[in-house]
């Protein structure tokens, strides 16, 4: 039988990396269609591509003819749709500081590290991929002193960011601390991310949403 979500994306996408991770965490089959991000100027600018999304980027959710955009969105709309298991407590103080956690990674450091930004920066400021690697560890790591501080600082904080079960938060702290690892950002000053992020990874959901094993990834090189 053919799933009936389909999910739009591309291996090394954080964005859409952490919509796996949610999908996975909700145990939901879906089909994925991959958008080759770099490939003969990107096939995210496609008339077809375009069409689902204006934007012409990467997450893109079709389930029933309806097409959804933007991985939070998406990742509360499967939450709502699908709520258990939930990827938000059931407490509006823990839902506020799970979504805190969750922007400060996804609105504030990950925009800043994504492709068509550095792209730019190539093209109109001539940074080469080492100006590209000292701006993306300064971004990561500005983002991630302040959440070790609001993870290390907080009571409720337990196995994952958010008490003892993933939530919405971890499904995005997992591709960010992909982001830091392959800009070779120095994770010392950061136990508590890192402690997190080895529990997260010791889950199936997760270890099924990783960019290398996704099917479009490249085969790795020898």
């Amino acid at each position: 039988m053919t799933p009936d979500l389909v999910l739009y994306g591309y291996w090394r996408s954080s964005a859409a990396y952490r919509v796996r991770i949610a999908l996975n965490l909700k145990g939901l089959a879906y089909e994925s269609r991959p958008i080759h991000l770099v490939r003969e100027g990107g096939e995210q600018h496609a008339p077809d591509y375009q069409a689902l999304n204006p934007q012409e980027l990467v997450p893109c959710l079709v389930e029933g003819g309806q097409v959804f955009t933007q991985s939070m969105a998406i990742i509360e709309y499967l939450d709502e749709t699908r709520p258990t298991p939930p990827l938000l407590p059931a407490d509006a103080t823990g839902r506020a500081r799970v979504r805190a956690l969750a922007q400060l990674l996804a609105c504030d450091v990950h925009p800043l590290g994504n492709l068509r930004v550095l792209q730019y920066l190539g093209s109109q400021f001539g940074a080469d991929d080492a100006a590209r690697g000292v701006w993306s560890r300064h971004w990561i790591g500005e983002g991630f002193e302040a959440l070790e501080a609001m993870l290390a600082g907080n009571v409720a904080t337990g196995h994952f960011c958010h008490g003892d079960t993933p939530t919405l938060a971890d499904a995005c702290l997992v591709p960010q601390v992909y982001n830091a690892v392959r800009w070779k950002l120095p994770m010392d000053d950061y136990p508590t991310i890192l402690r997190i992020h080895a529990a997260c990874t010791e889950l199936e959901a997760f270890r099924k949403a990783v960019p290398e094993v996704q099917h479009d990834a490249p085969p790795p090189s020898h």
